[in-house]
């Protein structure tokens, strides 16, 4: 697809991957709408970017609401031609100590959250669209110490298959992109829990290239050894 001149979506946008898509796709002339949590780092990189953006929301996505929200600012400035889930949340700890909030925390971000933009953004997206889901290589490949995390993104993989069969014909593409351990800072923020040592990732700028590419060249699918 052509991504100079597309209007993209991109959730989570506050984030290390998100802020880091969002750049890329500015730089190669896409047309951007943002969302994320946090209000000040939003409007930072809306004036960082201001010539490439339409418009802007800050949403909590435990909100019920907010995906909803967030989909009628975007397409009141434009048809949306590319829309990206960029947020998350991760946790760590044995399944024995995982209480109830940061379960419902990791599904509701990871999981909930994109099922319901996506319910809201189907309807708006024409033939050639493309919806991108960020999982992770743990979808793939399970850790200990990390199982709920790792079934939060399975769900939504799992998710991503079934409804790009379902949107398939209506020319829809719906990408699942599972990247590998990556800089972003959120292993440092997680919900609960300490990181074990992860070792080095890969650059947040790097991997958002490779997602770019993979809009570019119509890829349905973008598991981890494909960074």
């Amino acid at each position: 697809m052509e991504i100079s001149g597309a209007h993209v979506l991109v959730v989570g946008a506050t984030g290390g991957l998100g802020s880091a898509l969002a750049r890329a796709l500015a730089a190669d002339g896409a047309r951007l709408s943002l969302s994320g949590r946090d209000a000040t780092r939003l409007s930072a990189l809306a004036d960082e970017l201001t010539a490439s953006v339409l418009s802007s929301v800050s949403a909590d996505l435990v909100d019920p609401s907010a995906p909803a929200r967030i989909v009628d600012a975007a397409v009141a400035a434009s048809p949306l031609d590319v829309v990206v889930f960029a947020a998350g949340v991760v946790a760590f700890g044995a399944v024995a100590e995982l209480d109830d909030d940061t379960l419902d925390q990791l599904l509701l971000v990871n999981v909930i959250a994109p099922v319901r933009l996506l319910r809201a953004v189907a309807p708006q997206l024409g033939r050639g669209a493309v919806v991108v889901n960020l999982s992770a290589v743990v979808a793939e490949t399970p850790l200990p110490g990390m199982a709920a995390y790792a079934a939060s993104k399975a769900a939504l993989t799992a998710f991503d298959r079934a409804a790009g069969r379902e949107l398939r014909r209506a020319g829809v593409r719906v990408l699942d992109v599972r990247p590998p351990h990556t800089e972003t800072g959120l292993a440092s923020r997680p919900v609960a829990g300490i990181s074990p040592r992860l070792g080095a990732g890969k650059s947040p700028d790097e991997v958002a290239a490779r997602i770019v590419q993979a809009l570019r060249d119509d890829e349905a699918d973008l598991p981890s050894d494909a960074f």
